[in-house]
């Protein structure tokens, strides 16, 4: 097979699987409609400029690049299976993006609607995204993400090895059943936060959650702020260095608890062994 790279320009392409198994393409200013899987099992494919009107667009591929693209509504389940992607300065408004995908960076990108979007994908970088939905990189690994901005409830559920940074969640029961989470800089709102994970740390972050950091193992808060946030740590062990009042604690399992104030503290010596916990007065 010949490795000379062929250009497509200014083209409207239809049917199902128009470039089907295609090699070595550059494809610019091409609008894609009117068939499924129009680039399923291509490799080493450029598209700019370009506009993904149907469903299934990339799937199966390898060595892909999108810059300056939109996906529309109807591209859903657009990018599976593929292998070593880069996606740019794109809008996205289908759902269901990106499952099972490895080797993936996302710049500049928006998710109008990211429900189901980033499932079961591994080695991400995400740098200035931002989504709305819900479901939200579930079992997903190996992410590394800053500047993202996600209104959406139950993102992250089951993943692990994740890095965020300088990012903002409107998110309830963010960060579910995950394990090895580092989160730097951000702000989080959102109730249940954390619930069943183990080896979170949270640093420099301002959270805001009713019954946050429940049911986790190892849970680090290194000068954090918790605002509003009640029935904090119940069956967690943590290690919490908090420069704000809490408005409540109950029955953590273990650990240090260091805040400006808490009001009102509830352990139970029936439901947890109180004197595991510090909590300096």
């Amino acid at each position: 097979m010949s490795d000379e790279i062929r250009e497509i320009r200014d083209a409207r392409l239809t049917g199902e699987r128009a470039l089907f198994h295609e090699r070595n393409l550059r494809i610019f200013d091409t609008i894609f409609e009117d068939g499924e899987s129009p680039l399923k099992e291509c490799e080493n494919i450029e598209a700019k400029r370009c506009m993904f009107r149907w469903k299934y667009p990339l799937w199966y591929g390898k060595n892909i690049s999108v810059v300056d693209s939109t996906l529309f509504d109807m591209a859903r389940a657009g990018i599976w299976y593929t292998d070593h992607i880069t996606v740019e300065n794109t809008l996205i408004e289908a759902p269901k993006n990106f499952r099972r995908v490895t080797d993936l960076t996302l710049a500049n990108v928006s998710f109008t609607n990211a429900q189901e979007t980033l499932w079961h994908c591994r080695d991400v970088r995400m740098q200035y995204v931002t989504a709305s939905g819900d479901y939200f990189a579930m079992n997903s690994e190996n992410m590394e993400i800053s500047d993202l901005v996600l209104a959406g409830n139950y993102p992250f559920d089951g993943a692990k090895h994740v890095t965020v940074s300088h990012s903002k969640l409107i998110s309830k029961d963010a960060f579910w059943n995950c394990e090895d989470i580092t989160v730097t800089d951000s702000f989080i709102s959102g109730e249940y936060l954390g619930w069943n994970s183990k080896n979170v740390t949270f640093i420099d972050c301002t959270i805001e959650s009713l019954q946050g950091m429940c049911y986790m193992d190892h849970v680090v808060m290194k000068n954090c702020r918790l605002l509003n946030t009640t029935l904090a740590f119940e069956y967690s062990t943590v290690d919490a260095d908090i420069h704000s009042r809490i408005e409540s604690v109950k029955n953590p399992s273990g650990g240090s608890i260091r805040a400006e104030g808490i009001g009102e503290l509830i352990m139970e010596a029936d439901k947890v062994d109180v004197t595991k916990t510090e909590i300096p007065g």
